[in-house]
């Protein structure tokens, strides 16, 4: 199961403002601190707000905060609401699908349990439980935020991720093939 954006991006901003308790943060700290969109994050919030998960206080001095403790947030209940369609194939969809088999198919009850037992996990935790590596995340985040070179992992000392090759990418290079000016194949050199 593939989670969207909206989900991800939701999750992240309840975890730092579960990092950030003394005070109000703002959209363009969160975005900054993850290097994401504020216009993505604004969606976000309002729809936080309206779900009373945090407090906005709009103006100067204004920010947002967690409107409840960690420990009431559900991880499960932020997922579902977040993941409104919830369909992970054709046939789940509130409108039905066009499947030609979907009378016979035994998927559509495996993915049902499959989705099931995915959000019996997320129950079982809250955000308090996301919050326990407090320390090791908000150095990443400050890390980040300063713009280290060699990413955040490396500024804040601590090793990366398994599998992590973020810093060490780089982009791929061109190369031109004869009879070609942009190694294009498809579209010969003009003489």
């Amino acid at each position: 199961m593939r989670l969207t954006v909206y989900s991800d991006y939701t999750l992240r901003v309840l975890i730092y403002l579960g990092q950030h308790p003394e005070g109000r943060s703002t959209i363009a700290d969160i975005a900054s601190a993850y290097g994401i969109s504020r216009n993505h994050l604004m969606k976000v919030v309002h729809h936080l707000a309206r779900r009373g998960d945090i407090a906005s206080l709009r103006g100067r001095g204004g920010g947002i905060r967690l409107a409840r403790p960690p420990e009431s947030i559900n991880v499960g209940a932020i997922v579902r609401a977040t993941e409104r369609d919830g369909a992970l194939v054709e046939c789940f969809a509130k409108r039905g699908g066009a499947c030609r088999i979907e009378a016979a198919c035994a998927l559509k009850g495996m993915f049902g349990r499959a989705a099931e037992a995915f959000f019996a996990e997320l129950d079982t935790s809250t955000l308090a439980d996301l919050l326990r590596t407090e320390q090791r995340m908000a150095l990443l985040l400050a890390a980040a935020t300063a713009g280290s070179p060699g990413g955040p992992a490396r500024a804040a000392g601590l090793p990366a991720a398994a599998g992590s090759r973020r810093g060490s990418r780089r982009p791929p290079a061109r190369i031109a093939r004869r009879g070609t000016s942009t190694g294009n194949p498809r579209r010969p050199r003009k003489s």
